[in-house]
């Protein structure tokens, strides 16, 4: 067999595993978007435990989300991380504190409420929104979000997280 075909030859097998890889990370992708979403109220959330900010209750809201079949992200206002270090933290640092990838987290920018932006990116990503804060002022600008089952409460009892989470 000459070098000619044989190099073809492997290229033709390196470009095969390539397409196969793509076709999997693809899939998994896929799979992973598959699942229902959430957004979770991070500074909400964050002093459902004795009413003191902690991200304990938010690791635990989003371990409990993913356990029942959802996808969560966290949304911030910018003054979270004062709350609990005593600085300003960034997405990647609460990726980092909360074990998830930064691209599930949102710090909004400074001067900014959190509560558009969560309400937005739940309305356009038909997710649920875990909170209890019930959005009076803004909900009429997100009609689907007024929907029965799309504002989830919940609350910290004996040591770990409820959810009054809609039935699927």
């Amino acid at each position: 067999m000459s070098d000619g075909l044989l190099l073809g030859l492997f290229g033709l097998v390196l470009l095969a595993i390539l397409l196969l890889l793509l076709a999997r990370s693809r899939r998994s992708a896929h799979e992973a978007d598959a699942r229902p979403q959430a957004v979770v109220d991070g500074s909400n959330v964050m002093h459902w435990q004795d009413n003191t900010p902690r991200l304990g209750p938010v690791i635990a809201v989003l371990d409990l989300l993913d356990r029942r079949g959802y996808r969560a992200g966290v949304i911030f206002d910018a003054n979270a991380g004062y709350k609990l270090t005593g600085r300003y933290l960034h997405d990647g640092d609460f990726g980092a504190l909360l074990g998830i990838g930064a691209d599930r987290v949102l710090v909004v920018p400074k001067g900014t409420q959190a509560d558009p932006f969560l309400l937005t990116h739940a309305s356009d990503a038909d997710a649920i929104v875990v909170s209890n804060d019930r959005f009076r002022d803004r909900i009429a600008e997100f009609p689907k979000m007024g929907r029965p089952g799309r504002l989830v409460r919940g609350g910290w009892k004996d040591g770990k997280p409820w959810l009054d989470l809609p039935e699927r």
